[in-house]
């Protein structure tokens, strides 16, 4: 961990894309959850995304990743 404000951090390496899952935690004390996403795109470039999703929303983000999970593992697509 890095800074003062994160409680946790992993790293995942897919092909040529680096995602970051961090559990930071704001001022007002309330976690949140950071997706950071560092890749190569055309000619070389490099691009980054970010998405943040706070505590309140997380049980939400959860049932529709899983359903997005289950949809793409499904053979029925």
């Amino acid at each position: 961990m890095g800074k003062k404000d994160e409680l946790f951090t992993e790293k995942v390496i897919a092909g040529t894309r680096t995602y970051f899952l961090n559990v930071k935690k704001s001022v007002k004390g309330e976690k949140y959850l950071v997706i950071h996403e560092l890749g190569r795109g055309e000619y070389d470039s490099n691009f980054e995304n970010r998405i943040i999703i706070f505590e309140e929303y997380i049980d939400k983000f959860e049932e529709g990743f899983k359903k997005a999970v289950e949809f793409i593992k499904s053979k029925n697509t």
